[in-house]
């Protein structure tokens, strides 16, 4: 979509907004701006925080590197689908950051001097350190000793000014960027990447952690009661996430696309009206699911062969209904703040919240003795708070520029609305459905394997939000360095990823293996789910290996801009291969818990192979070049 007047940027705008573009919704999300644009008056004026320093400073050919993913809070999902997510425009911050970046790569190049001038006799320690931490690129010269282009090169005319500048000003380096790019002399060092990837990654962790404590702390609070209750909150939490969580998750996936458009148009108080036409969608459609939440508890009984978990499940589910319109307002709530840059905001919520969920969780569960239903409780307080904490943060902090008040045409033009929120929908929730299957095929070998299932879904879920951010940050790295059309760059990149993902997949192993008759005992004292579990977990821990290199994968497929690949590559290995073969093995070998896992085992392990053959297959200089056409149509 051509805007009126677009807001003034570096012109690649980030990596990741070219890598993750490529939305099938695209059209109908513009069509959607499109409309509210014209429907703006003359005195809505562009809201543009840039200066007019910046203003002349863009827009200009020159990619922008610098695109780091601190404190964003994403659903937590298995290792499949991460639907696409188009970025706003670069912040002042931001755009400082890239430039750096980009300083840092041209010295690691050679290409500009160091920083520091290097001592004439470094002594063994120093030459030791550099040699294993050095992130610079090492081009001998005809002497043998490091190369340096300092001085006079093929990119020398194209610098005007004092030559071997330490710090040239933007333009200067601009130039100096295009064309070292242009010739190819810029690289990177499997160093590098490692740091790069290694600092993205903590600040993820942390927030999957939190996010993901909210669903675990019920387990953990309830499995000291009984195996009855352990059984009967998995049963109800997988329910509700697959016919009310997942379901918000994926329609809300749209406001990826109309904030983040919306914010980039200058129209800012469009942001803040496609987060109310979402909602109150949203809102409307909690409507049947609370209804189908009042009877959960009869069409359980009819499917789940113990009445007391189908019961107990069924209770849970009337509780949740009162959280339902707080967890629909958050969903869009943080495609609200995300849209405009503000990651760190949904992590300041969960920071608040986790810890506050635990509590209350203990406080009725034990404490006041309500037993089961206090866990729900919990979650439903959990849910209600969030959407508050998230809008005192817009409130006081940051994020109220595009809050435009409340407005009738929030209750209009919803049709394309849907139509672009209904394929994310379908991929969130045919991923959560593969799961609810294998969970309601424990139900039928009795109350203990319905248990043990409990425990076995929530440790190899904490265990996967180490490898889940690791991926997420890789992928955005490489889609930097796809963006700013540095393949070689971005090839190491994905090397190194593959490689920490590796030894994630080692770690994990290890702690499954070694811990695998420790870790049930957290969740219940019943020996017979403990030994159920610790069976298991034997092969749980195997299957860390491939489920950390699948996720990888999934990483390098956005990094590349490739993820409709992976969604049917996923679709295919959850029920084509993964579903039936745990069926078989569970009913008709006979191998119960150990056949669901086998064959889930079995379907991460193919996916992962065939995601890495189309990476290693895949021509990456065609990726950049979508990814330039993506940005110069966008």
């Amino acid at each position: 979509m051509a805007n009126p007047k677009p807001m003034p940027t570096r012109g690649g705008a980030s990596g990741l907004e070219l890598a993750t573009s490529f939305t099938a919704g695209s059209p109908i999300a513009a069509s959607i701006i499109a409309s509210d644009l014209a429907e703006c008056s003359d005195d809505e004026a562009i809201d543009d925080d840039f200066s007019d320093d910046e203003a002349r400073d863009g827009p200009t050919s020159t990619p922008v590197l610098y695109k780091q993913p601190t404190g964003v809070a994403f659903d937590y999902r298995r290792p499949s689908m991460v639907n696409d997510v188009i970025e706003p425009a670069l912040t002042r911050e931001e755009l400082q950051k890239s430039r750096a970046e980009e300083r840092s790569l041209l010295r690691d190049n050679h290409l500009l001097p160091p920083k520091h001038t290097r001592a004439e006799r470094a002594g063994k320690f120093s030459e030791l350190y550099r040699a294993v931490f050095s992130t610079k690129v090492r081009r001998p010269s005809h002497d043998g000793e490091e190369g340096s282009a300092y001085g006079p090169n093929e990119i020398s005319p194209l610098l005007p000014g004092t030559p071997g500048l330490a710090t040239p000003d933007a333009e200067r380096m601009d130039a100096q960027w295009e064309a070292a790019v242009a010739h190819g002399m810029i690289e990177t060092t499997w160093r590098r990447e490692a740091k790069t990837i290694g600092s993205y990654s903590p600040p993820l962790i942390l927030t999957f952690m939190l996010q993901y404590s909210i669903n675990i702390t019920s387990v953990f609070t309830v499995g000291r009661i009984g195996k009855i209750e352990l059984g009967a909150v998995t049963l109800s939490t997988m329910t509700a996430n697959i016919f009310c969580y997942a379901f918000f998750q994926g329609l809300a996936t749209s406001l990826d696309t109309l904030c983040a458009q919306a914010y980039g148009s200058g129209h800012k108080h469009l942001v803040g009206l496609q987060l109310q036409r979402m909602t109150y969608f949203l809102w409307l459609l909690g409507i049947p699911i609370a209804v189908l939440f009042v009877f959960a508890g009869d069409i359980l009984l009819a499917i789940v062969p113990e009445p007391e978990s189908a019961e107990l499940a069924g209770l849970y589910l009337r509780v949740a209904i009162i959280g339902i319109p707080g967890y629909a307002a958050f969903e869009g709530g943080k495609r609200f703040v995300q849209s405009q840059g503000l990651f760190s905001a949904t992590t300041y919520v969960l920071l608040v919240a986790a810890p506050i969920n635990v509590f209350v969780n203990w406080l009725l569960v034990w404490h006041f003795g309500l037993g089961f239903v206090g866990a729900p409780i919990a979650v439903v307080f959990t849910q209600t708070l969030m959407p508050i904490l998230l809008a005192l943060y817009v409130a006081f902090v940051d994020g109220s520029q595009c809050w435009g008040g409340f407005s009738k045409r929030s209750l209009t033009n919803w049709g394309p609305m849907i139509r672009l929120a209904i394929p994310g929908m379908i991929m969130v929730v045919a991923e959560w459905l593969a799961f609810e299957i294998l969970t309601l095929l424990s139900s039928q070998f009795g109350t203990s394997y319905l248990a043990a299932q409990s425990i076995l879904v929530t440790i190899t879920a904490t265990m996967f939000m180490i490898p889940f951010p690791v991926s997420i940050a890789a992928s955005t790295r490489i889609a930097n360095l796809i963006g700013a059309k540095l393949v070689k760059a971005a090839k190491t990149s994905a090397k190194v990823a593959v490689i920490i993902g590796f030894i994630i997949g080692i770690f994990n192993l290890t702690v499954l293996w070694s811990l695998r008759f420790q870790l049930p005992r957290l969740f219940t004292d019943d020996e017979e789910v403990i030994l159920l579990v610790a069976n298991v977990l034997s092969l749980c821990a195997i299957m860390q290996v491939v489920d950390v290199l699948a996720a990888v994968s999934h990483g390098l497929l956005r990094g590349i801009g490739k993820q409709t690949f992976g969604g049917y590559a996923n679709l295919a290995s959850y029920y084509v291969v993964a579903v039936p073969i745990s069926y078989v093995a569970a009913f008709i070998f006979d191998w119960k818990l150990l056949g669901l896992w086998l064959g889930t085992t079995i379907g991460l392990g193919l996916v992962a192979l065939v995601e890495y053959w189309y990476c290693w297959t895949r021509d990456w200089e065609q990726s950049v070049r979508e990814a330039e056409h993506r940005n110069m149509a966008g």
